[in-house]
């Protein structure tokens, strides 16, 4: 199988050696999306909610040149600095996937790169 990595120009860039994503197969591997704003590349300022938001819809623009749409994801792993803005996430969350939901773990850690409040990465398929 042959591995070809997925670039969307109007994604965040990656912030050090690694891809966007990559795909496998039909399978698609997002890396971790920081609340970072496309268009000047610093963390966007706010509460969990407005940081939750941006790392969601940065994790769809990765995959939306490709055809691939959230409806595609099928695990999903949030990291948290505060695990006590889980229920606040989960909110955002539930306005992307309503309805067969991907399987998702949530982990409580210490510290993210630049300090974020969330980072989220995904596994999808293509057809």
């Amino acid at each position: 199988m042959k591995k070809e990595i997925l670039f969307n120009a109007d994604a965040p860039k990656a912030g050090g050696p690694y891809s966007p994503a990559l795909k496998i197969g039909n399978l698609v591997f997002v890396s971790g999306q920081l609340p970072t704003d496309p268009a000047t590349g610093e963390l966007v300022e706010g509460n969990i909610e407005t940081q939750a938001q941006r790392a969601l819809d940065n994790l769809r623009l990765v995959l939306q040149p490709y055809g691939i749409g959230l409806k595609h994801i099928v695990k999903v792993t949030i990291f948290l600095k505060d695990m006590n803005n889980f229920s606040r996430v989960n909110e955002i969350y539930g306005q992307y996937f309503s309805s067969d939901f991907p399987a998702r773990s949530c982990i409580g850690i210490a510290r993210l790169p630049r300090d974020a409040q969330i980072e989220i990465e995904a596994i999808a398929y293509c057809d």
